[in-house]
């Protein structure tokens, strides 16, 4: 029978800046773990295909665009029985090389937690508030919308779990998908992201799956990454409208 894999991770690939996402590959290619990298490539024209050339990176090509959580429903089957641990990663993310294997030490300790995720920061080394309580629609009309923080000041507050110690580990509602850390059998339980979300909320929607499923997502931050954050849906109505679909879907949904 085939050894599993330490760990798999994928990276969904549209309109990346080739600096940021070539940093991205290194950090996971320098993780001391039997391991392999999916990146899957939405853009039509493969724009991607010839870039990466390593034993442990597979290259899949989609030929369109079919968004954040589809992109990473395509790698299901190739973890099945394959690995051990799966990684969701985004490609403007940077973290040290002790980072995957301390949050697995931290993963296998509770057999009710599916995801662990760590402290996120900014490259300036300001704090990113990543994990939150479930969204209210009136906290997110707040954040898009900054004349109106003040009236929901609390809420946000509250949202971002500004009244807690972050410095300490804790089990968080929801937890920003730029770097989920997934049990893979889990993973594969909860059938990967809701491909109804093109983009933005499939990381909510995923956390309240994985209420379903009675487990746990765990905030971790003694160990840190750093993450660029480009804040797409604030600088393009194009996103903006896709962001307001997807939350219109979750709170249908939720």
């Amino acid at each position: 029978m085939k050894e599993k894999l330490d760990i798999t991770a994928s990276i969904v690939l549209y309109n990346e800046n080739l600096e940021e996402l070539t940093k991205t590959v290194n950090c996971f290619l320098r993780v001391p773990l039997k391991k392999r990298l999916f990146l899957i490539d939405n853009t039509q024209n493969k724009l991607f295909q010839n870039i990466f050339k390593k034993q442990e990176i597979e290259y899949i090509a989609v030929g369109k665009n079919i968004g954040f959580g589809a992109g990473h429903n395509m790698v299901k089957d190739r973890i099945s029985n394959n690995s051990n641990f799966h990684l969701i990663l985004n490609p403007d993310v940077n973290f040290q090389e002790g980072v995957i294997p301390n949050l697995i030490i931290e993963l296998k300790k509770d057999e009710n937690v599916s995801m662990i995720a760590p402290k996120v920061l900014f490259p300036n080394g300001d704090h990113q508030y990543s994990c939150r309580r479930y969204p209210l629609l009136s906290e997110l009309f707040a954040r898009r919308f900054t004349f109106m923080k003040p009236i929901f000041k609390s809420t946000v507050y509250k949202g971002q779990y500004k009244d807690k110690d972050l410095n300490n580990s804790f089990f968080a509602e929801f937890i920003t998908g730029c770097f989920h850390l997934y049990k893979t059998n889990d993973f594969l339980k909860l059938e990967g992201f809701d491909e109804r979300y093109f983009l933005y909320m499939e990381d909510v929607d995923i956390c309240r799956k994985i209420d379903n499923l009675g487990k746990k997502k765990i905030y971790y931050p003694k160990e840190e990454i750093t993450h660029v954050l480009k804040k797409g849906s604030s600088k393009s109505m194009k996103l903006f409208f896709r962001h307001t679909l997807s939350a219109i879907k979750y709170f249908l949904k939720w």
